[in-house]
């Protein structure tokens, strides 16, 4: 008989298998939110977004350079901007409808850093050290930077042609069946 408490009752089993990795990042989570309260009330907290700025910008750098949209500067030192502030920007000089959704939405990734952390630190089990205190203040800022900015959204509208290609995309593949899973083997 199981008890009404047990994960498998109350979580679905993924969320169960992977337990030890979520509850290791309620700390950085707590904390990003802590960070980010603390941030828009003084800005010498900016200190602490530092890590995820540099890897929010270095994203765009790495994609824009991958894909030809070639980056011209980076800096990660904020400057005040009307009545906000630019943690870091990375100026591309050759942005296209190919490039600019991949070069301006890369932050994305940024948030497997503290899932991969997580995954590193839980693989023997869930064990608290005091290198733990350490990675919780370098991967909560992660959770800060990876959600692309609203100048970011803007760029990547300039890749509007991949709308109607993905669309075109799925079409073709519905009248050729590949969208049912049928041809998925069981």
């Amino acid at each position: 008989m199981s008890s009404l408490f047990e994960c498998s009752v109350l979580a679905p089993a993924w969320l169960c298998h992977h337990r030890d990795l979520l509850v290791y990042l309620v700390p950085s989570v707590l904390l990003a939110l802590l960070i980010r309260a603390l941030s828009a009330r003084h800005p010498f907290f900016f200190l602490f977004t530092l890590a995820g700025t540099i890897c929010h910008e270095l994203a765009h750098f790495v994609a824009a350079k991958l894909t030809g949209a070639r980056p011209a500067a980076f800096t990660v030192i904020p400057r005040r901007v009307g009545q906000g502030w630019e943690l870091g920007s990375v100026r591309l000089t050759r942005v296209r409808w190919y490039n600019a959704a991949p070069s301006a939405l890369a932050p994305f990734v940024v948030v497997l850093l503290p899932f991969v952390v997580a995954w590193w630190r839980t693989r023997g089990g869930l064990q608290f050290q005091w290198l733990d205190v350490a990675l919780a203040f370098a991967v909560a800022p992660q959770f800060l930077a990876f959600w692309p900015s609203t100048v970011d959204w803007k760029i990547s509208l300039r890749s509007w042609p991949y709308l109607p290609i993905v669309c075109a995309g799925w079409w073709a593949a519905g009248v050729m069946g590949l969208t049912s899973g049928a041809w998925l083997p069981h």
